[in-house]
C-alpha cells in the first residue's frame, strides 16, 4: 500500500504490529576527507552555510568523536572519504538496507551520483555480508532513500516527503526496495529538501516532528495522532538547529547533534523519558556547515 490518503494511512498503522526489529543491527559512516560545501548541492539545501569557512582536520575530528559514541549501542564501521565526493559523508541518503539487501539510490545531483560507484561499499555488502544488491539508479525518478524516506522500522512503515530530492516514482521504487508494508507520500514545504531533517521515528515509540516543515499541516497532525502521547513538535527554530534530525539506535537512546539536544524544551525531553529514550549528543557543528546532521551521517543496516 502506498497512499496519500490520511485515513487509509491511519487505519493500516493501527492494523499494523511492531513486529519487526525497530534499531539497526549495526551502521556505517563515511569520513568527511576534505571536507568542503558541493555547490550543487546548495541549490536545493537551505541548510548549508555556504559563506562560511569550513576546518576540514576539525570535521574529520567531530566525525570520529561521533563513531566512538556511537559504538556504544552498537558496531559501526567507517569507510574513507573521497575528497571528489564533498557530500559523502551522508551516506544514508546512497545507500540504505533492508535485512539481506543493500538499496543504492538514485542521487539528483551528479556531485552526489558519484557516491553510489564505491565498489567497497558495494563489496562489503555482498562479499562480507552476502546480501542482494537493489540499484535503483535504473529506475525512474529520483530517490534519495533514507534522507527522503523515514521509516518506522519495527512496523514496517515508510513516511516519504516529495520535493526536489525525491518524486512519486522515486517514492514508489523505495517502497518497493524496502519491502515495506505501507507508505505515506505527502509533499514537503517549499525550501524543505529532505524528510529526515523535518521528522524521525525513534525505535518504533516515539515521534519528532515539525509541522512547517510540511505542506499541508494535515499532515503532521495526523502523524502525531498516531504515535500519541509520544511525540516531541518542534518549532522552525528548533528544525534549523537539526534537532529533527535524529536517531535511535538502540530502544534506550536517541542520537542528536549538540546543537540539536540544546534546543529540546526540559518538556519534549521528558516526552522523550517517559518513551524510554535518554537524550545522546555529540558536537557536530562543524558538519551541520555542509546541510545535514547526525541522523545524515549514519547509514544503518538491517
Amino acid at each position: 500500500m502506498i497512499t496519500r490518503d490520511l485515513a487509509a494511512f491511519a487505519d493500516r498503522f493501527r492494523r499494523t504490529p511492531a513486529d519487526l526489529p525497530a534499531c539497526a543491527k549495526a551502521a556505517f559512516l563515511v569520513a568527511p576527507e576534505g571536507f568542503a560545501l558541493a555547490e550543487q548541492s546548495a541549490r536545493d539545501n537551505a541548510y548549508m552555510a555556504m559563506d562560511a569557512a569550513v576546518d576540514p582536520q576539525r570535521a574529520l575530528a567531530q566525525h570520529r568523536a561521533l563513531q566512538a559514541a556511537l559504538t556504544e549501542e552498537l558496531p559501526v564501521s567507517c569507510f574513507p572519504g573521497d575528497p571528489q565526493a564533498p557530500d559523502g559523508l551522508f551516506p544514508n541518503n546512497v545507500f540504505g538496507t533492508a535485512p539481506g539487501r543493500l538499496v543504492i539510490g538514485r542521487m539528483r545531483h551528479p556531485v552526489r551520483q558519484r557516491e553510489a560507484e564505491r565498489a567497497d561499499i558495494r563489496a562489503f555488502f555482498t562479499g562480507v555480508l552476502g546480501y542482494e544488491v537493489v540499484d535503483l539508479r535504473g529506475q525512474p525518478g529520483v530517490c534519495e532513500l533514507t534522507g527522503s524516506l523515514v521509516i518506522d522500522r519495527a512496523r514496517g512503515l515508510g513516511y516519504c516527503g516529495l520535493s526536489e530530492r525525491c518524486d512519486e516514482a522515486g517514492a514508489a521504487a523505495m517502497h518497493a526496495a524496502f519491502g515495506l508494508r505501507a507508505t505515506l507520500v505527502f509533499d514537503l514545504a517549499p525550501g524543505e529538501y529532505h524528510t529526515n531533517v523535518v521528522m524521525s521515528v525513534l525505535a518504533g515509540r516515539a515521534l519528532v516532528v515539525c509541522p512547517a516543515g510540511f505542506a499541508d499541516p494535515a499532515v503532521p497532525a495526523a502523524l502525531a495522532g498516531l504515535y500519541a502521547p509520544a511525540v516531541v513538535e518542534l518549532d522552525a527554530g528548533q528544525k534549523a538547529a537539526f534537532a529533527g534530525n535524529c536517531i535511535a539506535l538502540s530502544p534506550r537512546r536517541a542520537w542528536f547533534s549538540a546543537a540539536g539536544a540544546a534546543a529540546l524544551r526540559p518538556p519534549q525531553r521528558a516526552v522523550l523519558a517517559t518513551a524510554g529514550l535518554a537524550v545522546g549528543e555529540v558536537p557536530l557543528d562543524e558538519i551541520e556547515k555542509a546541510g545535514g546532521s547526525l541522523r545524515c551521517c549514519v547509514a544503518e543496516i538491517f
